[in-house]
């Protein structure tokens, strides 16, 4: 085998790991929350980067594994009761910031899913942002995150509604 080839197998398992670029717009961190083979929803969590000088916003999700891909958020209503809603204007990545994606806040929500979400699976997504277009992302399925600190489990007052 030579170098060149060895040097390449050697990358294929690394792939996974390296971020998503669009323009000025990186990925970092994708993955989906496994789910129950019931389950008729299911999420994915990232962070956002944008490494340029101008604002941008992700304004859309798609993927095979749902009928439909939303971009949601948590927000609590007058009796404490966390709901998860719609955010139609999508949401800002600052220029030379970053947006996280992560349970309990702003998510990628998958409806209506096509499968389960299994533990190991890639979840295939397309995110269309404002100025950079579209970037294709692999998200693993996982059933507990640790990096990044942003998979805890969360506790919330009240209840969780949809």
């Amino acid at each position: 085998m030579s170098l060149k080839t060895t040097l390449y197998a050697s990358l294929i398992p690394l792939a996974p790991a390296l971020p998503a670029i669009a323009g000025d717009i990186a990925i970092e961190g994708a993955y989906a929350r496994a789910s129950s083979a019931m389950a008729q929803s299911g999420a994915a969590f990232m962070t956002l980067v944008n490494t340029g000088a101008e604002d941008d916003r992700l304004i859309a999700a798609a993927s095979d594994a749902a009928e439909r891909v939303e971009l949601h958020t948590h927000v609590s209503d007058a009796d404490g009761v966390m709901r998860m809603i719609e955010v139609e204007d999508g949401f800002p990545v600052p220029a030379h910031g970053h947006h996280d994606l992560r349970r309990g806040g702003d998510h990628v929500m998958l409806l209506g899913l096509t499968r389960p979400l299994t533990e190991g699976d890639i979840v295939g997504l397309t995110l269309t942002f404002e100025k950079a277009g579209t970037v294709e992302v692999d998200a693993p399925v996982e059933s507990v995150r640790s990096s990044m600190g942003n998979e805890t489990d969360m506790s919330m007052k009240g209840h969780m509604a949809h």
